[in-house]
């Protein structure tokens, strides 16, 4: 079995309530955060699968079509492999918030689907995200957690905490630490 890193896309792949973007519901709204292309050609590099886990309850809302989210994600894709770097799959949440599903954060859901979709040991892979359902999700789902950003106040504990997805990317491949 192999290890992954899963990783929350807004505020930990892309701007989200920011100057720039409040929310991404289209293309033409999603900018990279710093570093992150490097951060996930890193990882890429180390061998490990690198998957998006998202809740995305603007589809439920009617914020944004599925199709039109399906071209975010592949814009996400475009600009990522300008950097070397590459997602090797994504799940999404398209419900609303509240509505009961299995799939939405902090459910575990998502994350264990593509473990199995991929062949990947949980115990031996992370979690990377900027709020409290990313983490509680990955601890359902028993990954190690990782906390980036500073966007809002967190209560859940996180087993590790960087300031960005690069900080983490790049600790992770210097050996700090081992997937085993």
């Amino acid at each position: 079995m192999e290890s992954a890193i899963f990783l929350d896309r807004d505020g930990v792949i892309n701007e989200v309530l920011t100057s720039r973007v409040k929310y991404v519901n289209k293309p033409r709204d999603f900018f990279l955060l710093d570093g992150v292309g490097e951060a996930i050609r890193l990882l890429n590099e180390k061998g490990l699968k690198v998957f998006v886990v998202t809740n995305q309850g603007g589809v439920g809302l009617g914020y944004m079509r599925e199709k039109t989210l399906i071209e975010v994600h592949q814009r996400m894709k475009d600009d990522l492999a300008e950097f070397g770097a590459r997602i090797d799959d994504v799940a999404y949440c398209p419900h609303k918030p509240y509505e009961g599903c299995a799939c939405r954060k902090p459910g575990p859901k998502m994350l264990v689907d593509l473990a199995e979709k991929h062949n990947v040991d949980l115990k031996r892979s992370y979690m990377v995200g900027d709020r409290d359902p990313d983490i509680e999700a990955g601890k359902a789902a028993g990954t190690k957690t990782v906390l980036v950003g500073t966007r809002e106040k967190v209560t859940s504990k996180a087993d590790y905490i960087f300031p960005d997805l690069l900080a983490f990317s790049k600790w992770l491949v210097q050996g700090t630490t081992i997937l085993d």
